[in-house]
């Protein structure tokens, strides 16, 4: 991997990015892949779409959506058709395929090092992490979009960063910790109500014993990390992976020396945060005034 990948305009990602679905690409290729496949076993099957969707639990708009390569099928969908359509597996092959497609092209592979990573290491300033978000909250974040999103974009979306936090679910589970700014957990993204349901969730997760979680103050004078927020991805392979996004600037590292640095700004910021222990007392003192 170079040193500079995954560059592209008004991205936002691993650590609390509001994924754009683009038109095209390689994910939609695959979606227009499996769609025909879908298709071409339906009609074998010598089903109409209202009949294939009585058996599989979906509409007639959504089965035409899938389709024609302009949604992305849940898993649980893929499983059912291949039953239904009796395909022998081949749906069901594609399905790992097909659940990458659900992410912006630039964010594929930093969501494919996010599953397999055996360490995650979040800085947000902007809003709470997507590996932290409710699905209320999320929902939020997409809907607050400018341009504004339509409601198929705004449930893909929702659908893949949900799938994300599947992560919670390894075994071994990864190691993972997150520096939020105080801000951010002040924020009412979606409205008080949401709010409230998302510091709960918060200390839910903060009270993993494979998490920790960290509030940088904001009466702090000194500061370690004012460039933007960023991830620090430790790979199966021993490797470390940094992801570091700006207004209209999402990159990859692995080259040492940026690495290295965004390590050193990390290990400052979690010195200069509260420890886990105050954080989790804090998000509680909000959540008792929210």
């Amino acid at each position: 991997m170079s040193e500079r990948t995954g560059l592209v305009d008004g991205a936002s990602g691993v650590g609390e990015g509001e994924e754009r679905h683009p038109e095209s690409g390689a994910g939609s290729g695959v979606l227009r892949v499996f769609g025909r496949q879908l298709k071409r076993f339906r009609v074998r099957a010598g089903l109409e779409r209202p009949e294939f969707g009585s058996l599989t639990g979906y509409s007639v708009s959504t089965i035409a959506a899938y389709e024609q390569g302009r949604r992305v099928p849940p898993p649980r969908f893929i499983d059912r058709a291949d039953e239904v359509l009796d395909a022998g597996g081949v749906l069901q092959e594609m399905k790992e395929e097909v659940a990458r497609a659900q992410y912006p092209a630039f964010f594929r592979d930093a969501a494919r090092l996010e599953g397999e990573a055996v360490e995650l290491h979040v800085y947000a300033m902007y809003a709470v992490p997507g590996l932290l978000q409710t699905e209320e909250y999320a929902r939020a974040v997409f809907s607050i979009r400018r341009p504004l999103l339509d409601e198929c974009r705004i449930e893909q979306g929702l659908s893949a960063r949900l799938a994300r936090q599947e992560i919670y679910a390894r075994t071994p589970p990864p190691l993972m910790s997150f520096v939020l700014e105080e801000s951010v957990l002040q924020r009412p993204i979606g409205g008080r109500p949401v709010l409230r349901g998302q510091l709960e969730q918060v200390l839910l997760i903060g009270h993993k014993r494979n998490v920790e979680i960290q509030v940088m103050p904001v009466t702090r004078e000194d500061h370690g990390a004012l460039g933007g927020p960023f991830t620090l991805i430790d790979t199966p392979e021993g490797r470390r992976i940094a992801y570091a996004e700006v207004q209209g600037d999402s990159r990859l590292y692995s080259g040492h020396s940026k690495v290295r640095e965004l390590e050193a700004r990390y290990g400052i910021l979690r010195a200069q945060a509260l420890t886990p222990s105050e954080s989790l007392a804090y998000v509680e003192k909000l959540l008792g005034e929210t």
